[in-house]
């Protein structure tokens, strides 16, 4: 069975999009078949992103690895059982469709509390949520003290992921494997910047998650969005030369991906 990639919160600006894109496309380029979904049924940004590749791709005559991506199918009300949400059916399908030729499973989820967040979250095997370096974002997880040190209980996020693993464990599936990152870092070295550390370091022990490097903030991944490129194809549109912003944004991605512990998976770029 294909290995499930959820990444969610429930709070928009953490960067799911970019990491979810460079997740994919790294799989990609590693000969890994990967199917991707976007649950933000609204915004589209991460479909938006791989149809931007494809256009892109197309013009210039390039032959980008690229995961495979797939809107969700309508529901069928003849094919409804009483009381299944028309939601559910949608998102059931898109996984049987993708399942028997691909290896990974990626879904991008929106950054509010929807029906189908709610769904893939319980159908993850692997959960990445990235994670601004603040605590405004931190909130997300827990609710903590003035002084940013007392984790006083779990928040809304928290709580559903919790839901979901309970569901995972009656239908008898395998825990999920939940990774925090701290995405959007500056390169400043500041008290704040400390305290998340440790607040985080505090909280993975209590509720059960991992921590793990993300990207730092860095105008490249803007740039990069128009054409559907990641920073693994820089050298395919001519770049021969990086800069140090961009070799130290390739190993934070090597990073990730080995950060991730995904089965077969080993960063060769």
């Amino acid at each position: 069975m294909a290995h499930i990639i959820v990444v969610g919160n429930e709070k928009g600006g953490a960067g799911k999009s970019t990491v979810s894109m460079h997740i994919a496309t790294a799989l990609a380029r590693m000969g890994f078949k990967v199917g991707v979904l976007d649950l933000d049924l609204r915004q589209k940004t991460f479909g938006r992103y791989v149809e931007n590749r494809k256009n892109f791709s197309a013009k210039s005559g390039l032959d980008l690895p690229s995961p495979d991506y797939h809107e969700l199918p309508p529901a069928d009300p003849a094919q409804l059982q009483p009381g299944e949400n028309p939601y559910d059916q949608r998102l059931s399908a898109a996984i049987a469709a993708l399942e028997p030729d691909h290896d990974f499973i990626m879904i991008d989820c929106p950054g509010s509390h929807t029906r189908l967040s709610q769904v893939a979250h319980s159908l993850a095997d692997t959960l990445v949520t990235p994670l601004n370096d603040s605590f405004v974002d931190f909130d997300l997880l827990a609710k903590i003290d003035e002084d940013g040190k007392k984790i006083l209980g779990p928040s809304v996020y928290s709580e559903m992921v919790w839901n979901a693993r309970q569901l995972r464990a009656q239908a008898g599936l395998k825990p999920i494997d939940w990774i925090v990152l701290r995405n959007r870092l500056g390169a400043q070295h500041m008290v704040n910047k400390e305290k998340m550390g440790k607040a985080l370091d505090n909280l993975a022990k209590r509720i059960g998650f991992r921590v793990a490097p993300g990207f730092n903030e860095r105008v490249i991944f803007r740039e990069l969005f128009p054409r559907g490129l990641t920073l693994l194809d820089l050298k395919d549109i001519g770049v021969t030369s990086l800069n140090i912003s961009n070799v130290a944004a390739r190993q934070e991605l090597r990073d990730l991906i080995k950060a991730l512990n995904l089965p077969g998976v080993e960063p060769n770029f």
